[in-house]
């Protein structure tokens, strides 16, 4: 009996998150938090979410995001992982049939055979696009006064260059 309570106890103990008495940073606070989701997706680390854009070839590093990465049991731990990608539907034909350059994109970044294959996952995909900045639209009375201000300057570069700095001005918002 005395041995149980004892595992209880330090079943308990493990599940506490241990105060670290010290201010920390964002990344390591998060980083404490995602690890243990991260590693029932599969992945030993961060490095394969955080810098997909970078590792994944175009156009795949903005249509398809890391999902899961399932590693083989046994001794086939050597053939590779399959890595599961959440992919845009009009661009999942496409990453069928080029899996293997997605996978050899990933191996050639971290230096060695990680990725044996690339699977499509069933996951819905959300697009992040890019949408242009707004700016602001200035009124015809400052649009009027700009203009006026440098029809006077001869040169044409410098002048188109006065305009947009003036209308830039005109479209900030005045200090209080």
């Amino acid at each position: 009996m005395a041995a149980k309570k004892e595992t209880t106890k330090a079943a308990k103990e493990e599940r506490i998150p241990k105060r670290l008495n010290r201010a920390v940073g964002l990344t390591e606070a998060l980083g404490q938090a995602l690890d243990p989701a991260l590693k029932r997706r599969g992945f030993a680390s961060r490095d394969l979410l955080a810098h997909w854009q970078v590792m994944a070839p175009a156009p795949y590093d903005r249509m398809a995001k890391p999902d899961k990465i399932t590693w083989p049991r046994g001794e086939k731990g050597a053939e590779g992982a399959v890595l599961h990608l959440r992919c845009h539907p009009g661009h999942a034909l496409a990453l069928a049939h080029e899996g293997e350059r997605v996978a050899a994109a990933v191996n050639r970044y971290f230096g060695y055979f990680l990725v044996g294959s690339i699977r499509l996952s069933a996951a819905p995909f959300d697009v992040e696009r890019d949408l242009p900045p707004t700016t602001p639209a200035v009124p015809d009375v400052a649009r009027a006064r700009v203009a006026r201000t440098v029809d006077k300057v001869e040169d044409p570069g410098v002048r188109d260059a006065l305009r947009e700095l003036g209308l830039a001005m005109a479209r900030r918002k005045p200090l209080k």
